[in-house]
C-alpha cells in the first residue's frame, strides 16, 4: 500500500511539474519571439517568423530609436508614470489607512463609492474628460494624463491597502500613541513601512497600466514633444504597411523597464497579493 501511495504521489508530482513547465514556456514564448524578431530584417521576419535570427544586428534598435525619437518618449513616459504611480500609492495608502482604522458614519458609503469606481468603463469618459480639460487648459500637458490615470487606478489601490492594513495589529498604534505620535506619525512611521508588500503591488500594477496606456495619451496629447512611448510606437504603422523589424526593436526597448520593475518588486508583490486576497 505504501509503495502504491508513493508511486501515485510521485506521478502526480511529475505531472504537476510538467504542466507548470509547459505553462511557463507558453508564457515566456511571446517575449522570446519579440526579442528574437527585433534582430531580424523584414525579409527574414516574414520568411522565418518563428526561427532564431541568422545574423544579429543592432541596426533595428538604432533606427527605431532615431525614427520614433524614443529618447524623448521614454522621458515623457517616465515623468507621467512615476508621478502618477507616486500619487496613486500615497493617496491609496492614506485613504486605506482611514477606511481600515477608523469608524465613521459614511464609511460604508465610501466603500461602495470606490467599488462603483472600479466598475466604470474608463474609455467611456474620454469625451467629457476631453471637454473638461480643454476648458481648464490641461490638454497637451503631463497633468492631462497624470490626473485621469491616478483617479481611475485609486479604487483598486484603496481596496488592496484597506485589506492589508486591516490585518495590522492595533496594539502597534496604541504603542505609537504612548510614544507621543499623532495620526500622521502613526501613518508614516507604522502603517506605511508595514504596508510595503501591498503598496508594492499597487505600484507595479499602476506602473504597468500607465506605462502601456495608449488611448488617453492619443486623445489628450497632440504635441509631439510630449508624446509617450505607446504613441511613438504607433509611428511604424501608417495604415498601409508596417515596418515589423523596427516595431519589434522599439517594443523590445519599451518592455525592458516593465521587466526590471517586476523583477525588483516580485517578492513584495506576491506578499501583497496573498495578504489582500486572504483578508479581503
Amino acid at each position: 500500500m505504501r509503495g502504491d501511495y508513493s508511486m501515485k504521489f510521485h506521478l502526480f508530482k511529475g505531472i504537476r511539474i510538467l504542466f507548470l513547465a509547459v505553462f511557463s514556456l507558453m508564457m515566456i514564448y511571446p517575449l522570446y519571439w519579440l526579442i528574437t524578431s527585433a534582430f531580424k530584417t523584414n525579409k527574414e521576419f516574414f520568411a522565418r517568423p518563428h526561427s532564431f535570427p541568422t545574423n544579429f544586428s543592432f541596426e533595428n534598435f538604432t533606427r527605431a530609436w532615431e525614427v520614433a525619437d524614443l529618447g524623448t518618449a521614454i522621458v515623457n513616459s517616465t515623468i507621467v508614470t512615476i508621478t502618477a504611480t507616486a500619487l496613486t500609492v500615497f493617496l491609496g495608502a492614506l485613504t486605506g489607512y482611514v477606511l481600515s482604522r477608523f469608524m465613521f458614519k459614511l464609511k460604508a458609503f465610501l466603500m461602495v463609492f470606490f467599488l462603483l469606481g472600479m466598475l466604470i468603463p474608463i474609455h467611456s469618459t474620454l469625451v467629457p474628460l476631453f471637454t473638461m480639460m480643454d476648458q481648464i487648459g490641461l490638454l497637451d500637458t503631463y497633468w492631462a494624463l497624470i490626473l485621469p490615470y491616478t483617479a481611475f487606478e485609486l479604487p483598486i489601490a484603496i481596496f488592496l491597502t484597506v485589506a492589508y492594513m486591516s490585518s495590522i495589529p492595533k496594539e502597534l498604534e496604541e504603542a505609537a500613541v504612548i510614544d507621543g505620535n499623532g495620526y500622521w506619525g502613526i501613518f508614516f512611521r507604522i502603517m506605511l513601512p508595514l504596508s510595503v508588500p501591498a503598496l508594492s503591488t499597487v505600484a507595479i500594477l499602476s506602473f504597468l497600466r500607465y506605462w502601456n496606456e495608449f488611448v488617453f495619451a492619443l486623445v489628450f496629447i497632440n504635441d509631439s514633444t510630449l508624446k509617450t512611448l505607446p504613441l511613438s510606437l504607433s509611428i511604424f504603422s501608417d495604415g498601409f504597411s508596417t515596418d515589423y523589424a523596427l516595431t519589434m526593436a522599439a517594443m523590445t526597448i519599451a518592455v525592458i523597464p516593465t521587466i526590471v520593475m517586476y523583477l525588483i518588486f516580485q517578492e513584495q508583490i506576491m506578499k501583497g497579493m496573498v495578504a489582500g486576497s486572504v483578508k479581503g
